[in-house]
């Protein structure tokens, strides 16, 4: 086992609190400064090697679901799209694969909460869509915002390495996230925005156990700061990255902006696996009852 040759794969993270933090100015405008705050951030990334990039859930608004307020349909758009493609330029420029997480309208009236991803050169290599939609008080009003899901759980060849998403209370579910390991992921990126309270004692529960059950690096983020006027809580940041041991090799801070930078060694999913053979010992035949209505 010691004599595995490293694979090393500078990955980033971008945890990011919302710079003009007024509900009432125009969506666009607001919109505007959240790109132009993870530009600077993406420029930060590829000075430091990284690459492969996440950015965190929906990152270019606040989280607007503690409202119930239509204008915010406003903040959609195609995917790819305007800023995804401007997301993946910049990123391209130091040959890094992004992923880029937005509020996607797919056509009048049906939208979805998606991340995009492209490869180092700026290729759009398709994406993923957040497939469980909570409803959940105070706060949380997502079913009217977003549909659930309907693209499975794909894996993305990248330059570096084979990446899944898995999208904020997506890490509730561990079916997904054997789907994502089944399909080849070795890294799984989760975009999350939570806040202090509900769930937070799960934060750093839920993501090591999907990352042990299934042998794989996962990269773990959630947004800092308050967002008025919803006021809901504190995003509690600490984003982080596990190991397929479960072991976290990389945390950020509580409350600043920060790109958390990491060097995973790809090697150590095969080290895992010659171990734990949970693939080859899992009994897919016996699961009937999971899917059963």
């Amino acid at each position: 086992m010691s004599n595995t040759k490293k694979k090393v794969v500078r990955c980033g993270l971008i945890q990011c609190s919302n710079p003009l933090n007024d509900e009432t100015r125009p969506v666009a405008e607001i919109q505007k400064a959240m790109v132009d705050k993870h530009l600077g951030f993406v420029e930060e990334a590829g000075r430091k090697g990284v690459q492969i990039l996440c950015l965190q859930e929906i990152f270019n608004g606040p989280y607007f679901c503690p409202s119930q307020d239509p204008r915010w349909y406003e903040a959609a758009e195609s995917v790819p799209g305007p800023t995804t493609e401007l997301i993946a330029k910049a990123a391209a420029k130091h040959a890094m694969a992004v992923i880029v997480p937005v509020y996607e309208r797919e056509m009048s009236g049906v939208f979805y909460n998606t991340a995009a991803v492209y490869d180092a050169d700026g290729t759009y290599l398709g994406k993923y869509r957040k497939q469980h939609i909570p409803q959940v008080n105070p706060g949380f009003w997502e079913k009217f915002f977003f549909k659930p899901g309907n693209g499975g759980y794909p894996v993305f060849k990248t330059r570096y390495a084979t990446i899944g998403v898995y999208i904020c209370y997506d890490r509730h579910f561990p079916e997904g996230a054997r789907c994502l390991g089944l399909n080849g992921a070795e890294i799984v990126f989760n975009p999350s925005a939570t806040v202090a309270g509900l769930s937070q004692y799960l934060w750093k529960i839920e993501q090591p156990a999907h990352a042990v059950a299934n042998g794989y690096y996962m990269g773990c983020i959630n947004r800092v700061g308050t967002e008025a006027p919803w006021n809901i809580g504190k995003f509690y940041g600490t984003s982080y990255f596990v190991n397929p041991r479960g072991e976290t090799i990389a945390q950020a801070s509580e409350d600043h902006d920060e790109l958390l930078v990491a060097d995973l060694d790809l090697s150590m999913i095969d080290q895992v696996r010659s171990v734990w053979q949970f693939y080859r010992d899992r009994r897919p035949e016996a699961y009937g009852e999971i899917v059963e209505q």
